[in-house]
C-alpha cells in the first residue's frame, strides 16, 4: 500500500550507466527518496548505492520486498521491460520504466491491463517532454500563438551510432533501430501537440546488412543489422492534422532534433525532443524572422517524470507520462513498421489523452509532499 503523506520511496532496478543520470537528479529531489538499488551485478549495485548515499542495495527480490518503496524505476534492457514490470506490479508497486514501454502490442497490453487490474500506475520515459524546452513550446501552442495546429515535420537523421558507441549491436537489433530507439522522443512530442494518431503510411529500407564498430575494445568488429535503418512515415491525427516523420541511421548529412509545427496562424520550431532545455522559435502570421522563446520551467534531466508521477499518485490525479500515452506511442511505432513492411496504410487502434502542459512554475526540486 502507498503512504498518504511525505516523500515517495523509490527503488531502482538496473545500476548501469543510465542509472547515474537518474540518480544525479533523484537524490536532489525532496519529494522522492531513493531507498534501494538492485542489479544482477551485486557489486555494481553496491557501488552505485555507496556513491549516491542510497541506504541499501541487493537483488531484485530484496528490492520488491522493501515495504517503503512505492515506485520502482525499471532500467533493465528493453527486451525484459514487460517481464520485470509484471514482477513489480505483482509486488504492489508503481512503475517508472525506461523507453520503450514494450516491444510489441501484445506484451504492452498485458502490462497495461495488469496495472489497471491492480490499481497501480505505469509511467514511462521519455520525460524530456516534461522539460522546460518542450513544455514552453507546448504552452505557446495552447495559448493560441500558431492558431490551430495542422501539420508537423520531424527529422532525426545521421550516419548511425556505431562510430562512437563501444557496444552498438543492440541499437541495430529488434526493438531498436532509429524507429524504436529515437522514435519515442519525437512521437511523444507529436501526441502532446495533436492528440492520438489515427493512421500511418510508411516506407523503410536498410543501407547495409552489416556494420562495423568504430571505437572501444571491440573496434573493427562487424555485426549484423536486423532492422531497417531508415524510416519515413506520414501520421494522420484528428481534424485533418498530419505529421511527416523521418528517422534514419543512414544519412551522411546529420540533421537531428527537428520538430516543427505549423498552424492556421503561425509556426513553431521546438527544441530537440531528446533534451530537457532549449529555445523555441516562433513565426507568427506576417513575421519574416522568428522570435526566440526562452525556456521557462524545469531544466533538470532524467527523473523529472518520476517526481511528476509521485505527486500525481499523492494527489490522485493522472500522471502526464502515462502508460496509455506510452502504449499509444508503441502502437504508432508498430503500425509504422507494419506499414513499411506491407506498403499499406495501417490504422492506429489505441488512443490516449493529450496531457495538459505543466504550469510554468512547476519545479521538481521543490518540496511539496509533506
Amino acid at each position: 500500500m502507498s503512504a498518504s503523506t511525505g516523500p515517495v520511496g523509490v527503488g531502482i532496478i538496473g545500476a548501469g550507466v543510465i542509472s547515474s543520470q537518474y540518480l544525479d537528479n533523484l537524490t536532489q529531489f525532496p519529494d522522492v527518496k531513493v531507498l534501494f538499488i538492485a542489479d544482477l551485478d551485486l557489486a555494481r549495485a553496491a557501488a552505485q548505492a555507496e556513491k549516491y548515499g542510497v541506504p541499501a542495495s541487493g537483488t531484485v527480490d530484496e528490492l520488491l520486498a522493501t515495504g517503503d518503496i512505492e515506485i520502482v524505476v525499471n532500467l533493465t534492457i528493453p527486451a525484459v521491460h514487460v517481464e520485470v514490470g509484471l514482477r513489480i506490479l505483482d509486488a504492489g508497486k508503481h512503475i517508472w520504466s525506461e523507453k520503450p514501454f514494450s516491444l510489441d502490442r501484445e506484451s504492452g497490453r498485458r502490462l497495461l491491463d495488469a496495472a489497471t487490474a491492480k490499481g497501480l500506475r505505469v509511467a514511462t520515459a521519455p520525460d524530456t517532454v516534461l522539460g522546460a524546452g518542450q513544455q514552453t513550446a507546448l504552452r505557446a501552442i495552447a495559448d493560441g500563438r500558431i492558431g490551430r495546429p495542422l501539420t508537423a515535420l520531424t527529422q532525426m537523421q545521421g550516419p548511425g551510432p556505431e562510430s562512437w558507441h563501444p557496444s552498438p549491436e543492440f541499437l541495430f537489433d529488434l526493438g531498436a533501430g532509429p524507429l524504436f530507439d529515437m522514435g519515442p522522443y519525437y512521437l511523444t512530442s507529436l501526441v502532446n501537440v495533436f492528440g492520438p494518431a489515427r493512421r500511418v503510411t510508411a516506407v523503410s529500407n536498410t543501407a547495409t546488412p552489416t556494420r562495423v564498430i568504430g571505437s572501444g575494445p571491440k573496434a573493427g568488429t562487424e555485426f549484423p543489422v536486423n532492422v531497417p535503418t531508415h524510416v519515413s512515415a506520414i501520421i494522420e491525427f484528428d481534424d485533418d492534422a498530419s505529421a511527416v516523420v523521418v528517422l534514419s541511421f543512414q544519412s551522411h548529412l546529420p540533421r537531428t532534433g527537428v520538430v516543427e509545427v505549423s498552424g492556421s496562424d503561425g509556426s513553431i520550431a521546438f527544441p530537440d525532443p531528446n533534451e530537457f532545455d532549449g529555445d523555441s522559435h516562433l513565426w507568427e502570421r506576417g513575421d519574416e524572422e522568428p522570435s526566440a522563446i526562452a525556456p521557462v520551467g524545469s531544466v533538470f534531466g532524467r527523473g523529472t517524470g518520476i517526481v511528476e508521477l509521485a505527486r500525481a499518485i499523492r494527489a490522485g490525479v493522472p500522471e502526464r507520462a502515462s502508460a496509455e500515452l506510452a502504449f499509444h506511442v508503441v502502437d504508432i511505432m508498430t503500425s509504422i513498421a507494419e506499414s513499411a513492411a506491407t506498403r499499406q496504410a495501417v490504422p492506429v487502434e489505441t488512443t490516449a489523452v493529450r496531457p495538459e502542459p505543466l504550469p510554468a512554475d512547476w519545479d521538481p526540486s521543490a518540496a511539496t509532499l509533506v
